[in-house]
């Protein structure tokens, strides 16, 4: 069996569907595994879950290989994140979790181990990628929303420090309070608390409830969308491209068949 063929096994296992399942499945077992650890368990079962808790770590080294050997340019292989990201997770996962001065820092690296199904989960990667992509956009919308909520923190101190002290005491506070107010977490209860002395305060918190939660979030939300339909419309263009690709890549090496057939068809008549 030569390299070659070898390489040609590695490629169609770490493009099998039945093999990403299973990558999916043992990350998924992995942070259950976590979740186990937070219980009090037997001295068997901790070593039970010792025993899992390595295996996991081996078959994710195995599967980052498989991945390297595959990659038709490895100096290019950590330049993507993913990549990247699920290298130093594994690596980091291989600091011994019992009686080391790094035994806190593992177990924490071990919870992100669940993060590696984003790596593997298209869907989940264009959610994340959106995000991230928004957030400049989000930047300004937050930035507004805070100006509103300075705002109106300053007009509730003046108005009603003297009705509670306790939730409009000084502009901090206030605005702790418009937070919980924009929550809906008993924002009646202090509406209703400063109506008693300011019967129009309900202009106050109907306006800002307006502004914040139903205006900024629908904007946040606007935002979110498009940017997540520009990252789908560019994954299905990559997609189609790949294929075209790889549909071109066919008829050549069909091209080259026929022509090969042809060479040795023409060396043979001239022989005769």
């Amino acid at each position: 069996m030569n390299l070659e063929s070898i390489q040609n096994k590695l490629v169609k296992i770490r493009h099998n569907k039945l093999f990403e399942l299973f990558v999916i499945s043992v990350i998924i077992a992995s942070a259950l595994l976590v979740g186990v650890k937070t219980y009090d368990v037997s001295s068997t079962m901790h070593k039970v879950t010792v025993y899992l808790d390595w295996f996991i770590t081996a078959f994710f080294i195995v599967e980052i290989a498989i991945r390297f050997s595959t990659e038709d340019n490895k100096k290019r292989f950590f330049h993507d994140f993913w990549n990247l990201f699920d290298t130093i997770i594994v690596a980091i996962s291989l600091i011994p979790i019992e009686n080391t001065d790094m035994a806190l820092i593992a177990r924490l690296v071990r919870v992100f181990r669940v993060l590696r199904m984003i790596s593997f989960i298209p869907e989940l990667r264009i959610l994340l990628t959106s995000l991230i992509k928004a957030m400049p956009q989000l930047g300004y919308v937050m930035l507004l929303m805070f100006i509103i909520f300075y705002i109106y923190a300053a007009i509730g101190s003046t108005l009603f420090e003297d009705i509670n002290p306790d939730l409009w005491g000084d502009i901090t506070i206030s605005l702790l309070t418009l937070f919980r107010v924009m929550t809906f977490e008993d924002w009646t209860d202090v509406m209703y608390e400063t109506m008693a002395v300011y019967p129009m305060s309900w202009i106050f918190y109907l306006t800002f409830i307006f502004f914040t939660a139903f205006a900024f979030l629908n904007m946040v939300i606007g935002i979110v969308v498009n940017v997540m339909e520009e990252e789908h419309r560019k994954a299905r263009f990559e997609k189609e491209q790949a294929l075209n690709e790889e549909h071109a890549a066919e008829q050549d090496d069909k091209m080259d068949d026929i022509l090969k057939e042809l060479k040795y068809l023409r060396a043979k008549l001239d022989e005769k």
